[in-house]
């Protein structure tokens, strides 16, 4: 069975982003160390056209080769223009709104959200899936997380966007791994408890 994680940056006090979403303040933060970090461990969570003007379109998936997205995450690309952002990873976006994929290559899930994760998790697979965000899909697919990499800016935002939309419930998860960088940031891995 494949992992659903849900791979994520958030401030020091959980937010993803400010209200509207915006996660620029911790984007501006990310430093040489910790982009070879990311080039090298989580190599498809950079979008496509982030990659291409560094040359690394020929960078292989190391950990997924799928990725689920909000309709509010898909819409700072569109709003760019960008159809398909993670071109090198099949593409889902969670919507009831979207009616028709602006890209053949992005799926719309407009129903049975749960019972289509699921038949992802089900596929025979080397390579796991990536949730991407917003707070409204973490909220609705809590239950089928399966690992958390947070990746922590040390930043406090105050308020603005929570890491799950969701009503109160406890899930435990058990950490697995902390890795520090020097400009702060701390990427913390966990695992469900079964």
């Amino acid at each position: 069975m494949r992992k659903l994680t849900y791979f994520i940056a958030c401030s020091i006090d959980g937010f993803i982003g400010d209200p509207e979403g915006d996660a620029s303040a911790m984007v501006s933060l990310v430093d040489e160390e910790f982009f070879a970090f990311l080039r090298t461990e989580y190599p498809e969570t950079l979008p496509t056209h982030g990659r291409r003007p560094l040359g690394l379109d020929d960078l292989p998936n190391k950990r997924f080769d799928t990725i689920i997205q909000g309709r509010a995450s898909y819409d700072l690309a569109l709003k760019e223009g960008i159809t398909s952002p993670y071109a090198h990873l099949r593409e889902y976006v969670a919507s009831r709104t979207l009616g028709e994929s602006p890209d053949p290559n992005v799926e719309i899930i407009a129903d049975d959200l749960l019972g289509r994760v699921r038949a992802l998790k089900a596929e025979d697979s080397a390579y796991d899936i990536y949730l991407c965000g917003g707070a409204k899909l973490a909220g609705a697919l809590v239950d089928e997380i399966d690992e958390m990499v947070i990746k922590t800016y040390p930043i406090v935002q105050g308020s603005g966007m929570p890491m799950f939309e969701a009503g109160f419930s406890i899930t435990d998860f058990a950490l697995e791994s902390v890795r520090t960088f020097g400009n702060g940031i701390v990427v913390r891995t966990y695992s469900r408890k079964r």
